[in-house]
Protein backbone atom coordinates (compact mmCIF):
# COMPACT_ATOMS: atom_id res chain seq x y z
CA UNK A 1 0.00 0.00 0.00
CA UNK A 2 1.47 3.40 -0.91
CA UNK A 3 1.12 6.73 1.25
CA UNK A 4 -1.82 7.23 -0.85
CA UNK A 5 -3.62 4.76 -0.18
CA UNK A 6 -3.68 5.07 3.71
CA UNK A 7 -6.42 6.04 5.65
CA UNK A 8 -4.31 8.38 7.34
CA UNK A 9 -3.98 10.58 4.03
CA UNK A 10 -7.55 10.43 3.10
CA UNK A 11 -8.33 11.51 6.55
CA UNK A 12 -5.92 14.33 6.84
CA UNK A 13 -7.56 15.78 3.17
CA UNK A 14 -11.42 15.43 4.20
CA UNK A 15 -10.27 17.47 7.76
CA UNK A 16 -8.97 19.84 4.99
CA UNK A 17 -11.78 19.90 2.89
CA UNK A 18 -13.98 20.26 5.79
CA UNK A 19 -12.18 23.17 7.37
CA UNK A 20 -11.93 24.79 4.17
CA UNK A 21 -15.58 24.71 3.27
CA UNK A 22 -16.37 25.78 7.43
CA UNK A 23 -13.86 28.73 6.91
CA UNK A 24 -15.76 30.10 3.57
CA UNK A 25 -19.21 29.80 4.82
CA UNK A 26 -18.84 31.57 8.19
CA UNK A 27 -16.88 34.29 6.67
CA UNK A 28 -19.30 34.35 3.39
CA UNK A 29 -21.98 35.51 6.59
CA UNK A 30 -19.84 38.04 7.95
CA UNK A 31 -18.47 35.49 10.61
CA UNK A 32 -15.28 35.14 11.67
CA UNK A 33 -14.66 31.78 13.67
CA UNK A 34 -12.86 28.33 12.97
CA UNK A 35 -13.73 25.07 13.59
CA UNK A 36 -12.42 24.74 16.94
CA UNK A 37 -13.88 27.86 18.33
CA UNK A 38 -17.28 26.51 17.06
CA UNK A 39 -16.80 23.20 18.49
CA UNK A 40 -15.68 24.74 22.10
CA UNK A 41 -18.86 27.37 21.56
CA UNK A 42 -21.17 24.08 21.26
CA UNK A 43 -19.30 22.51 24.14
CA UNK A 44 -19.80 25.60 26.64
CA UNK A 45 -23.15 25.77 25.31
CA UNK A 46 -24.14 22.35 25.87
CA UNK A 47 -22.38 22.17 29.22
CA UNK A 48 -22.33 25.70 30.64
CA UNK A 49 -20.38 25.96 34.10
CA UNK A 50 -18.16 23.82 32.89
CA UNK A 51 -14.17 24.10 32.93
CA UNK A 52 -11.73 24.25 30.53
CA UNK A 53 -10.61 20.72 30.82
CA UNK A 54 -13.84 19.23 30.65
CA UNK A 55 -14.47 21.19 27.72
CA UNK A 56 -10.79 20.18 26.08
CA UNK A 57 -11.93 16.64 26.94
CA UNK A 58 -15.21 17.02 25.01
CA UNK A 59 -13.92 17.99 21.90
CA UNK A 60 -10.36 16.04 21.83
CA UNK A 61 -8.03 19.08 22.50
CA UNK A 62 -5.26 18.63 25.02
CA UNK A 63 -5.83 21.57 27.93
CA UNK A 64 -2.62 23.48 26.72
CA UNK A 65 -4.16 24.67 23.48
CA UNK A 66 -7.38 25.23 24.65
CA UNK A 67 -6.25 27.85 27.03
CA UNK A 68 -5.39 29.81 24.18
CA UNK A 69 -8.91 29.24 21.90
CA UNK A 70 -10.87 30.19 24.63
CA UNK A 71 -8.92 33.40 25.40
CA UNK A 72 -9.26 34.29 21.89
CA UNK A 73 -13.17 33.55 22.47
CA UNK A 74 -12.67 35.59 25.64
CA UNK A 75 -11.24 38.48 24.24
CA UNK A 76 -14.27 38.67 21.23
CA UNK A 77 -16.32 38.87 24.22
CA UNK A 78 -18.16 35.19 23.28
CA UNK A 79 -16.71 33.13 26.46
CA UNK A 80 -17.31 34.01 29.89
CA UNK A 81 -14.71 32.50 32.28
CA UNK A 82 -14.51 32.78 36.20
CA UNK A 83 -12.75 31.07 38.69
CA UNK A 84 -14.88 28.16 39.72
CA UNK A 85 -16.34 28.01 43.55
CA UNK A 86 -15.44 24.19 44.25
CA UNK A 87 -12.01 24.66 42.74
CA UNK A 88 -10.00 28.45 42.95
CA UNK A 89 -7.80 26.94 40.29
CA UNK A 90 -10.78 25.77 37.83
CA UNK A 91 -11.83 28.81 35.74
CA UNK A 92 -15.64 28.06 34.62
CA UNK A 93 -16.60 28.79 30.83
CA UNK A 94 -20.05 30.26 29.71
CA UNK A 95 -21.12 32.00 26.66
CA UNK A 96 -21.50 35.80 27.21
CA UNK A 97 -24.99 36.85 25.59
CA UNK A 98 -23.24 38.01 22.14
CA UNK A 99 -21.00 34.22 22.14
CA UNK A 100 -24.89 33.17 22.27
CA UNK A 101 -26.33 35.03 19.81
CA UNK A 102 -23.07 34.53 17.18
CA UNK A 103 -23.83 30.66 18.30
CA UNK A 104 -26.89 30.88 17.23
CA UNK A 105 -26.14 32.46 13.63
CA UNK A 106 -23.62 30.18 13.11
CA UNK A 107 -25.19 26.50 13.93
CA UNK A 108 -27.52 26.35 11.45
CA UNK A 109 -24.69 27.48 8.89
CA UNK A 110 -22.72 24.59 10.14
CA UNK A 111 -25.80 22.15 10.01
CA UNK A 112 -26.16 23.53 6.28
CA UNK A 113 -22.69 22.81 5.44
CA UNK A 114 -22.24 19.71 6.46
CA UNK A 115 -23.68 18.69 3.76
CA UNK A 116 -21.17 20.25 1.36
CA UNK A 117 -18.60 18.76 2.91
CA UNK A 118 -19.69 15.36 2.03
CA UNK A 119 -21.90 16.29 -1.21
CA UNK A 120 -20.88 13.11 -2.84
CA UNK A 121 -22.36 10.45 -0.44
CA UNK A 122 -25.72 10.15 -0.59
CA UNK A 123 -27.68 10.20 2.91
CA UNK A 124 -27.56 6.63 3.37
CA UNK A 125 -23.93 6.57 2.82
CA UNK A 126 -23.44 10.06 5.35
CA UNK A 127 -25.08 8.29 8.22
CA UNK A 128 -22.92 5.21 8.19
CA UNK A 129 -19.82 7.62 7.32
CA UNK A 130 -20.53 9.28 10.06
CA UNK A 131 -21.47 6.03 12.43
CA UNK A 132 -18.23 4.66 11.12
CA UNK A 133 -15.72 7.83 11.87
CA UNK A 134 -17.22 8.63 15.35
CA UNK A 135 -17.13 4.07 16.31
CA UNK A 136 -13.33 4.92 15.11
CA UNK A 137 -12.90 7.80 17.14
CA UNK A 138 -15.03 6.85 20.00
CA UNK A 139 -12.37 3.81 20.17
CA UNK A 140 -9.56 5.56 20.39
CA UNK A 141 -10.06 8.61 22.88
Amino acid sequence: MDAFGMAGHWIRRLHQHSTAVFTQRMQRSGIELTPVQFATLAAISAAPGSDQAAIAECIGYDRATIGGVVERLEKKGWVDRTVSEQDRRARVLTLSRAGRALYAKALPLAHELQADILQPLSTDEREVFISLARRVTQANN
